[in-house]
């Protein structure tokens, strides 16, 4: 199953791929080989960097999910003016091999949201949370507000996001995706129990990272 926010860059591969065989089979025969080797690796990556698996969320009250698959980077303290003090930060680091798709972390209603331009610092890097371009998410739920980010890496250029403040969004649902390499960090209050590690490895939609 692939993700429909990936047809035109899916569009776009499959052309060029058609382009560089004619080219060279016009050309430069003898390297048609290799030129149909090339683009079959280079489709065969793109269509699988946009698939998109079915997830099933835990059936579990009081938790938060993960909205991105990935390894967990980094599990610390941090202050925010939406959690409130003493809240935690869980950033997760997805890496090209990683499905992509984001998924609501939380039952509630978008209460909070702002597009922050930036520059494309290496995902991994933890000063990109501050310095790169990122989308910043608020989530309301009935017990619990949650902040989470979707933050473009050295490679992705693209943050896509379908949602709108006062959406009411579930729990698991797809909302969109980070192209080619990012993280997601996620800013959880004081009172929200963190069930994952360093180094763990998260699936979107299904791996729960706090209960509260």
């Amino acid at each position: 199953m692939l993700t429909h926010w990936g047809y035109p860059t899916i569009r776009k591969t499959i052309l060029v791929s058609l382009l560089i065989s004619g080219i060279t089979a016009f050309i430069a025969e003898s390297l048609l080989t290799v030129a149909l080797l090339l683009c079959i690796a280079m489709l065969s990556f793109t269509l699988y960097f946009f698939r998109d698996p079915e997830r099933v969320p835990p059936v579990e009250s009081g938790c938060i999910i993960a909205p991105a698959d990935g390894r967990v980077l980094l599990v610390q303290p941090a202050e925010s003016d939406f959690t409130g003090p003493s809240s935690m930060l869980v950033s997760i680091f997805m890496s090209p091999f990683n499905v992509h798709i984001n998924r609501i972390p939380l039952d509630g209603t978008v209460t909070s949201l702002h597009y922050h331009p930036g520059m494309f610092m290496m995902a991994f890097d933890h000063r990109s949370l501050e310095s790169n371009e990122k989308m910043e998410i608020g989530i309301t739920g009935e017990k619990i507000k949650l902040l989470f980010y979707q933050v473009s890496g050295f490679l992705a250029r693209r943050i896509v996001c379908e949602l709108q403040e006062g959406d009411a969004v579930r729990q698991g649902n797809r909302f969109g995706m980070i192209r080619f390499g990012s993280r997601v960090d996620i800013m959880l209050p004081a009172h929200a129990v963190i069930s994952v590690r360093p180094g763990e490895r998260t699936r979107a939609g299904e791996t729960v990272i706090a209960r509260y």
